[in-house]
């Protein structure tokens, strides 16, 4: 049981990553605009490209973590999906900076939901290293 708590953490912090994409992501302070991650604007609002973008990326690399996390902490594959975790987690660090770098500038604003998902994604950084290693030195036979 001690091995599968830090996979079940890195699920639990990538569903919460999924469901920040609901949060307002950028704040507008001219027109009190909200945008939200996933393209939902409310407000006057300068709107981010409509197609496919960074924060439905974000959104989908999230599920493919709780996918990975659950894996690991099953034991399914644990040593390659705690690695797959580890990747998957620091590539949502990446994309969220890169959705910071895109659409923050005057004036446009962070919003809570950017800092609250960013923070996530550091931590399932650090619990997927944690799943990684608790996986890696088990003495347990690989499934």
């Amino acid at each position: 049981m001690g091995r599968a708590l830090p996979g079940w953490l890195v699920a639990l912090c990538a569903l919460l990553v999924a469901v920040t994409a609901w949060l307002p992501w950028l704040t507008s302070a001219e027109g009190g605009g909200r945008a939200n991650a996933i393209g939902g604007v409310a407000g006057a609002m300068p709107v981010p490209p409509p197609a496919f973008g960074v924060g439905q990326l974000v959104v989908l690399l999230s599920s493919t973590l709780v996918v990975a996390g659950a894996m690991a902490a099953r034991g399914i594959s644990g040593r390659m999906a705690s690695t797959a975790a580890l990747a998957v987690s620091v590539l949502l660090v990446v994309l969220i900076v890169w959705f910071y770098r895109l659409y923050v500038y005057s004036p446009v604003s962070a919003g809570y939901g950017l800092y609250v998902a960013a923070a996530l994604a550091l931590v399932a950084v650090l619990l997927s290293v944690w799943t990684m290693l608790s996986v890696w030195t088990s003495s347990e036979p690989m499934r």
